[in-house]
């Protein structure tokens, strides 16, 4: 089964803005965006539902300081304590003023790594993945909009010409 989408190349982050906004509100489904770099604002103007990446990391966080707490207490505390600089050793509490730098790497450390991986398995950016990019310029200067076509494809591409698009494509996409 196939189905025909439009590229709309911009040459220009504006114009794309732009064009994203009036394809929105010509009730145009946009399938992606491909860009070079970060273009402010544009989850915006594609409707995009807010990011829960955030609240992952502050999981992953927790995780984290969990951990250094756990692993403090056993290794400092229980496990082998010891006298250094005259700290009492048998009580987590009175020993974790001097914890708490190894506690804060320990977040931040847990933080950022499973992050990472959070983000590849979200984006599905697995080793040795093909690159789905379908036009090479948009890693270099270019922006593409990828739009699913429905009705009449004369009025469609006319209507990107007119957004600003400096090119428009009918594809005909596999599923």
């Amino acid at each position: 089964m196939s189905n025909k989408v439009i590229h709309a190349i911009y040459n220009d982050d504006d114009v794309l803005l732009h064009a994203v906004t009036e394809t929105r509100s010509a009730h145009h489904h946009i399938e992606e965006i491909y860009t070079p770099f970060p273009v402010h604002g544009l989850d915006k103007a594609m409707g995009l539902a807010p990011t829960r990446l955030a609240i992952t990391a502050f999981l992953y966080g927790l995780v984290g300081l969990a951990f250094a707490t756990t692993i403090l207490n056993y290794i400092m505390i229980e496990n082998w304590p010891q006298d250094i600089g005259g700290k009492p050793s048998f009580s987590f509490i009175q020993n974790m003023p001097a914890f708490v730098p190894i506690m804060f790497e320990l977040t931040v450390f847990f933080s950022a790594h499973l992050m990472v991986f959070t983000f590849f398995m979200r984006s599905k950016l697995w080793p040795f993945k093909k690159a789905e990019n379908p036009d090479v310029r948009t890693t270099d200067d270019h922006f593409l909009m990828e739009v699913a076509l429905h009705g009449n494809e004369e009025e469609a591409i006319e209507f990107f010409k007119n957004t600003g698009a400096v090119e428009v494509k009918v594809i005909d996409k596999e599923q």
